[in-house]
């Protein structure tokens, strides 16, 4: 497995605590860069004020510490462009029964 699946595999790990799907298939992930043992993730949130935003960035970074050999994990989260339903996989909208 290269290291970007195995990446994103480690991310689908990180569930929205509200909505118990994880952060891959929410679309919430915008941008990831890997680079020399170092990982950067643009993200988003489903909504501004999400209270629950230190509690999934923190297990973005934890999940992605695990694997073997990234030396640093930065995530930044920004809100432009806004978070929407459309984002979504497939997998998340038959976990929230619209399929």
């Amino acid at each position: 497995m290269d290291i970007r699946e195995l990446v994103l595999q480690q991310l689908r790990t990180v569930l929205d605590p509200e909505l118990g799907i994880n952060v891959v298939d929410l679309g919430l992930i915008y941008d990831l860069q890997i680079s020399d043992g170092n990982i950067y993730i643009l993200m988003t949130l489903t909504t501004p004020g999400c209270p629950l935003h230190d509690s999934i960035v923190g297990g973005v970074k934890r999940a992605l510490e695990q694997i073997d050999g990234i030396r640093d994990v930065k995530v930044d989260v920004t809100w432009n462009p806004p978070w929407t339903p459309e984002r979504m996989s497939e997998e998340a909208l038959r976990q929230l029964g619209h399929f």
